[in-house]
């Protein structure tokens, strides 16, 4: 399992529309084309030898010494990878130009610009696509010695370089082996593109750095619009420009990770495809750009979820689905790719998500939460169809469901649905307030605090002294970190109190927090999980609120070091620190936001 990297030892670049992961050796183990959710060409990091990579790294057969380094230029998504040897030291950046306006597009450029900056550096380079998650076949046309084309049912790829890389087929991949003395650049780029199109033109080295600079530009002026000037501005930038790249430009849709099928448990089968739009994480998502100033994200959103609900209902009766495809598609047929061996043979690797026809009642909450931070309501015909939202919940919201963890172990009365719930009518009725809106208000305020007792009344465990997971179980469940930071109830509430200190001698290892106890929950899955990065974050932004200020900081500054190289976070952190599951996910930066700003709060109120 050597030829798997670590799932933490990847950068990530994109053009907010696809996203490719590059590993500290310079190879890009994954990428999909066109789109976040399209089936990948590379996907050597579910399978080494059938995924497919594209590498450009030192050449070790030359250099026995190398070692390599990764970073991302500051404020940006562009990522240097330098090689380091007695011979020399060479860098290689990798990025995608970003055009914000374009609409969707075949068209997508991995560009990747090679230099020598000290001695001399051997570099290889080898691009061995394969297509539809490595099912596909593909032919090879080498043009000439600086271009090639990987053609397959529907795309191709365009592989073009410039001197002194010289392009050599092997089989139906290419190959090349050059070296850059100091001061000399070269580059390579591949453009996906519809099959039959036109063909991109050729590259230069001027041309390239142009289109450096233009990337590089186009993330310091998106960066500028961020309002945080708090203790972690280089990992809550970070966080945002992650949240940035994970969301699909065209239709303003946050996707939940890059990638899919990267196990939550090595060897495990909870291995999920998360390259969809949830209207949870999407919602938090925007939630947490809006608290930075970037509000240009959440009236995107605000779009594309006024277009799901103008699509009418679900096939299960729900006024929405809990994910959509990027483009408001709902059809995710879950299918497993047994020819994957799966990352360190996890297995299996699961294309799609049978997830989307569960109920989760939550997702009313937080689609509200996101919308009320927004400065107005919108247009009448968006407040209307969120009025009928609304309305339709005053009489479907007491029923069992899924809950926010997508169990596969039949529906219940989860205590997370309800206070989402409760927070859906909670924000509704502000909104309708402050802006003067229609809305049956006297009915929303009553199923709110009917709602509200019955959180009080059912969720409530006397023994546990604490919230639960639902209300036939003494299960704890970190989602219900959120209490205080929704307004449900004030941090300083007793009932409150006692139950974050539950969580804290029962989930809470290392200021890592797990999501709830699979072995006293059967969630239907076999196995279980590390912690969840999410619910470690939360775990400090409910700390800082709650008066545990000191306690919170230095969970938060432990919580930081699992972090990758670059700033990182996947979704769960396994007992060794290694990080697991899909990656890299946006629910985790999400919170670190929130956790960022509920501690400077909370700091700058005590003046320290």
């Amino acid at each position: 399992m050597s030829d798997y990297p670590l799932i933490a030892d990847h950068g990530m670049i994109g053009d907010l529309q696809t996203a490719a992961l590059v590993s500290n050796e310079g190879v890009v183990d994954w990428w999909c084309t066109p789109r976040f959710d399209s089936p990948s060409v590379f996907a050597s990091l579910l399978d080494h030898e059938r995924g497919g990579s594209f590498q450009v790294t030192a050449d070790r057969d030359a250099v026995e010494d190398v070692r390599s380094t990764q970073l991302y230029l500051p404020d940006t998504a562009v990522l240097l990878t330098r090689f380091l040897s007695q011979r020399g030291v060479g860098e290689l950046v990798d990025f995608m130009p970003v055009d914000e306006s374009a609409p969707p597009t075949d068209r997508h450029r991995l560009v990747r610009a090679v230099r020598g900056i000290r001695g001399r550096t051997p570099f290889t380079l080898a691009c061995r696509p394969r297509f539809d998650y490595g099912r596909g076949t593909h032919t090879l046309e080498l043009i000439s010695e600086h271009a090639a084309v990987f053609r397959a049912d529907g795309l191709e790829l365009h592989l073009q370089s410039t001197a002194p890389i010289t392009l050599q087929a092997e089989g139906n991949d290419i190959v090349a082996r050059f070296t850059l003395d100091a001061g000399q650049d070269a580059a390579v780029e591949l453009t996906s593109a519809r099959l039959g199109g036109p063909a991109p033109g050729r590259p230069d080295v001027g041309a390239i750095r142009a289109d450096f600079e233009a990337c590089r530009g186009f993330w310091y002026s998106w960066l500028q619009g961020c309002t945080y000037r708090g203790r972690w501005q280089q990992m809550v930038h970070r966080s945002a420009i992650t949240l940035k790249l994970l969301t699909y430009a065209p239709t303003g849709a946050p996707i939940a990770a890059a990638t899919m099928g990267l196990p939550e448990e090595l060897g495990g089968e909870r291995n999920w495809d998360y390259r969809f739009t949830w209207v949870r994480d999407a919602s938090l998502s925007v939630h947490a750009l809006i608290s930075l100033g970037f509000t240009r994200e959440a009236l995107a959103f605000r779009r594309w979820l006024r277009r799901r609900l103008d699509a009418g209902g679900t096939a299960n009766g729900e006024p929405l689905q809990i994910m959509y495809r990027v483009d408001g598609e709902p059809h995710l047929t879950e299918e497993t790719l047994g020819h994957l061996r799966g990352y360190r043979g996890s297995a299996p690797v699961r294309a799609g998500n049978a997830a989307a026809d569960q109920i989760q009642l939550d997702i009313y909450g937080e689609a509200a939460f996101a919308l009320a931070q927004v400065d107005d309501p919108g247009a009448i015909d968006g407040w209307r169809a969120l009025a009928r939202v609304i309305d339709w919940l005053s009489d479907h919201w007491d029923r069992p469901d899924e809950g926010i963890w997508e169990t596969r172990g039949g529906r219940h009365n989860f205590t997370f649905s309800r206070l989402m719930c409760w927070v859906a009518f909670d924000r509704a009725i502000r909104m309708a307030t402050a802006y003067a809106r229609p809305a049956n208000l006297s009915r929303w305020i009553e199923t709110r605090d009917a709602i509200f007792n019955q959180i009080v009344d059912r969720g409530w465990h006397p023994k546990r002294h604490a919230f639960v997971q639902h209300y036939d179980t003494d299960v704890l469940d970190a989602s219900l970190l959120l209490m205080p930071i929704v307004g449900f109830m004030g941090p300083s509430d007793p009932a409150w109190q006692s139950t974050l200190d539950a969580m804290r001698d029962e989930l809470v290892s290392d200021s890592l927090v797990y999501r709830y106890n699979p072995e006293t929950s059967p969630d239907g899955l076999a196995g279980g999980e590390g912690t969840f990065s999410l619910c470690s974050f939360l775990y400090v932004a409910a700390m800082a609120q709650s008066g545990h200020v000191d306690e919170a900081r230095y969970a938060f500054d432990k919580a930081l070091t699992y972090a990758n190289h670059v700033g990182l976070f996947a979704e769960e952190i396994c007992e060794s620190g290694e990080q697991l599951g899909n990656f890299p996910q946006a629910f985790t930066h999400i919170a670190l936001i929130e956790a960022a700003v509920s501690l400077d709060t909370e700091l700058d109120r005590l003046g320290r």
